[in-house]
Parts: C-alpha cells; structure tokens; sequence
C-alpha cells in the first residue's frame, strides 16, 4: 500500500464520519449515514453544468462535493452546529483529498441570507428541518437565497394525521438527540414551503424513517 494511501487512511480513522465519501485511491469514509442510498432518492440533476450551489447545512460536505462533480460552477458548503469542537475536520480532510474547490462558510442556518451569502440556483437542505426550533424560520431562508429549486430532505412523522402538522420532540425523546425539534408530516412540508414563497412544491422518494 502506497505512503499517500496509509497517511490518508489514518487522516480518516482520525474523524468520526457522518457521510460515506469516496475520497479517491479505493478509500471510503466508514460515514453512519448511507450517503450513496440517500443520493439516489434526493432527486439531484445527474448534470448541474455552470450552475450555482449552496449546500446548508453540510456536515462533511459530501453533497457539496457531488453537486462539484456533477459540473457545478461554484459550490458554498455551510455549517455551524456540526462543524463546532473540532468536528469540522471530516470536511477539510475530504476537501484535501478531493482537491476539491467548493467553498466552506462557518454560519448558523438563521443568519443565512441573500445579502449574507448571495443568492443560489440549487439549495440543498438535506437533513436539517427536524433540528430546526423555528421550522418556518429556516425555510425562509432557503428560500432567501434560492433562485431556481430547492432541494428539501427530512425526518417525517404524523403521517397518519389527514392534515398538516408537527410533532415536537421534547428533550432528546426522539432518537436520543436533543437537537432533534419537530416531526412535520409530508402535508406540513408542502404548507411550509407554499407559505414562504416555493411556487411548485414536488414530493420526491422517502429516505428518512417515519418515527
């Protein structure tokens, strides 16, 4: 095994992986999320040539870095909760490895903004809401910034109930994470998205369990 494989594979066994990112050379980060499933349902264009994109919410980056491969111009990768205490480093190891040219903003999804950021043809959105105090909040501000779609992707609960609603999650009751704030169910993401300004909402294929 060659010296640049062993020194990225022991950069890798450093992190603690959300995303599975396949980083070149047979290495693949061991992420707990099945990364390569969830990008099979999210309904990404298989080409974004010379289009713009903003990935809040990031973690790792690995969709920031996909949406790059797919031809993108100019990808801003987002974060602030999971890039706190050092937990950032998963990104700037892919980053490297990658010699990947996306962008990197350290900034909480409320101070997200067209005049913060600038505005974007592709939001990506993907697995945030449910950690969101202020469902609505958020969602203006991906809609802020977003020029042409929007790429939404969360937790759903409630399915049972014939209209829109949430369900709160108190403490950390759901899944053992206190960041975890609402369950809406697919009506209320639809209601939400129509209520800050998304013209044409689609329901994409579920990747999420239903609590």
């Amino acid at each position: 095994m060659g010296g640049a494989k062993m020194d990225l594979l022991k950069e890798v066994d450093s992190v603690s992986w959300f995303h599975r990112i396949a980083l070149g050379n047979g290495v693949v980060t061991p992420g707990i999320d099945d990364t390569p499933f969830k990008l099979t349902k999210i309904h990404l264009p298989d080409r974004i040539d010379g289009k713009t994109v903003i990935d809040i919410g990031c973690w790792n980056g690995a969709f920031s870095f996909e949406c790059e491969r797919r031809g993108a111009a100019r990808v801003l990768a987002t974060d602030w909760y999971c890039w706190q205490d050092g937990r950032k480093r998963g990104f700037d190891i892919a980053k490297k490895a990658l010699n990947s040219r996306v962008e990197e903003l350290e900034i909480k999804v409320e101070n997200v903004s067209a005049a913060a950021v600038g505005k974007f043809d592709l939001v990506l959105f993907l697995g945030v809401l449910y950690h969101a105090s202020d469902p609505i909040g958020y969602l203006r501000c991906v809609r802020d910034v977003c020029k042409e779609m929007a790429i939404i992707e969360t937790l759903v609960d409630a399915e049972d109930y014939p209209r829109p609603a949430m369900v709160f999650y108190e403490g950390a009751s759901e899944n053992n994470d206190p960041s975890n704030f609402f369950g809406p169910n697919q009506l209320a993401c639809e209601a939400m998205l129509r209520e800050v300004g998304f013209r044409k909402v689609e329901k994409g294929g579920r990747v999420l369990r239903e609590p």
